[in-house]
């Protein structure tokens, strides 16, 4: 959400020597167009244009000839930043290579920020030109006369420093909320106020935490800590409007749930001065529209490659598998993350299945134990059969980003969120597999049809490969006798069953 905000011109300048006062954009952007142009370095410029940061990309419309133009040394000696897409291409261009240049003179002799990204490549392939870089540099130094070495010198040396530089090594998707935050910290002294409310979603759903809240807000914005003091919300309302209405602030409110928190923290556009910012993330698209943001933006999922190297990069530093535990090590930690999840990342995520309704988690711990993969026109058949209403329910969970629907109408579920609803169903009876509402695993289902132990709280049974891979199932009509609310029995078609 963000309140109008006025244009202002800024003069051309008659000369490209300038105080370190005189600043015309926040950000430069520097990167290789045919490599990121059309993905990430779009998506970036956009997200920073979103949020009012000023941003030169030149999107090679400047480049023509040899030789770097005059208005993109302007352009780079007149922005507060320099942020740097090192992608595997960058190095091929000249003008890239020229523009680092610039861009490190500028970072001594007149104080400019300069953010590296390593865009698919490693920053020791930058630093030390490695790899593709050592590759692009042999064309470079063919058949290169004095003045060519001396140019490939310059650009060796402001890549190593770059490459010595704190960046991003991460990947496409992921990015933008981790750049946008970077910047908000270079660029905060533009706005008179600014508040940053991480983790809003779960700070909220804690005692007074709504009220935390907004004295945080309060406290941030007015710099009055420990001399204001909220005792109720609906106070905090109108202290927030009564005080933040003339004031030019930048909010960041990280992961709202539920509208109530919008309307109580920043409800209208009205409440804060002319030129604010408010940026909230959020898992739910309608509470988004509901709210009536000015502007939306959705991020996309990592693709598997770059989950892998997304991975790697946390786990390894680096962009493949490391080296130490062996392919046994690895299958046992697999093996117990599947049968003992990490409760810290399964807390976050319940906190979006506590704010759904009674349908919509019987739906949720539907797909997560049977139906994820399935195409969402059956599954809505055997849901409305269940005497659920299906689309609507649905239609929440993708609202919410807890599903997906891909483009062949398949119903995706992340990893993570599925192995939190299997827990969910196993903490309904941990000790004793036939008191569950949904079984999935081959022995607990092997065990409840051959030994005739099923009960009145089984729901939904999955009966896979695994269970008849050695033998044959046998079972007789009385198996079933006591499964009363028995709705989901899904049977393998290649099953060996008697």
């Amino acid at each position: 959400m963000a309140s109008n905000s006025s244009t202002h011109m800024i003069p051309s300048p008659s000369s490209i020597f300038y105080s370190h006062s005189q600043r015309c954009y926040d950000v430069f952007l520097s990167f290789r167009g045919e490599d990121t142009c059309r993905s990430f370095t779009d998506h970036l410029y956009s997200a920073l244009i979103r949020c009012n940061i000023k941003t030169f990309r030149d999107d090679e419309g400047l480049r023509k000839g040899e030789e770097i133009a005059p208005k993109l040394l302007q352009a780079i000696e007149e922005s507060r930043i320099a942020v740097v897409v090192f992608s595997k291409n960058y190095a091929d261009s000249k003008w890239c290579l020229d523009e680092l240049v610039k861009i490190m003179s500028c970072k001594e002799e007149r104080e400019q920020k300069v953010i590296p990204i390593f865009y698919n490549v490693d920053p020791s392939e930058v630093r030390n030109q490695k790899g593709i870089y050592e590759k692009e540099f042999s064309h470079h130094e063919e058949n290169a006369d004095e003045e060519k070495k001396e140019k490939i010198r310059r650009w060796k040396t402001a890549l190593r420093e770059a490459g010595k530089l704190a960046g991003y090594d991460v990947k496409e998707r992921c990015l933008h909320t981790t750049i946008v935050t970077a910047l908000y910290n270079k660029i905060s002294n533009q706005f008179r106020s600014t508040s940053f409310l991480t983790n809003f979603r779960e700070e909220s759903t804690k005692d007074s935490g709504l009220l935390k809240l907004q004295q945080q807000l309060l406290d941030d914005t007015l710099g009055v800590k420990g001399q204001l003091t909220l005792k109720k919300i609906h106070e905090g309302v109108k202290v927030i409007k009564d005080k933040l209405s003339s004031t030019k602030v930048l909010v960041f409110v990280d992961d709202i749930n539920d509208s109530k928190q919008l309307e109580h923290l920043v409800g209208k556009h009205s409440w804060f001065g002319h030129g604010s910012r408010i940026i909230i993330t959020t898992r739910k698209k309608d509470l988004i529209k509901a709210h009536e943001v000015d502007y939306m933006y959705e991020v996309d999922k990592l693709i598997e490659v770059e989950a892998l190297q997304l991975f790697c990069s946390y786990a390894f530093r680096q962009h493949l598998p490391g080296k130490g535990k062996g392919l046994k090590d690895w299958k046992s930690e697999l093996k117990k993350l599947q049968e003992v999840p990490n409760m810290e990342i399964t807390n976050v995520l319940k906190i979006s299945y506590d704010g759904l309704d009674r349908t919509q988690k019987m739906i949720f711990l539907d797909i997560a134990c049977f139906f994820k993969g399935a195409h969402v026109e059956i599954v809505t058949q055997v849901l409305d059969g269940s005497g659920f209403k299906a689309e609507s329910g649905i239609n929440a969970l993708v609202d919410r980003c807890l599903i997906t629907i891909s483009k062949n109408k398949k119903i995706e579920m992340h990893d993570s969120l599925a192995q939190m609803g299997k827990e969910i169903v196993y903490k309904e009876c941990p000790n004793e597999s036939r008191e569950r509402s949904r079984l999935w695993k081959h022995e607990d289902v092997c065990r409840v049809l051959t030994i005739n132990t099923g009960t009145e709280k089984i729901e939904g049974m999955l009966l896979n490969d695994q269970c008849t891979s050695e033998h044959e199932i046998k079972f007789t009509s009385e198996t079933f006798k006591r499964m009363t609310r028995l709705r989901v029995l899904m049977v393998n078609n290649n099953q060996s069953l008697s």
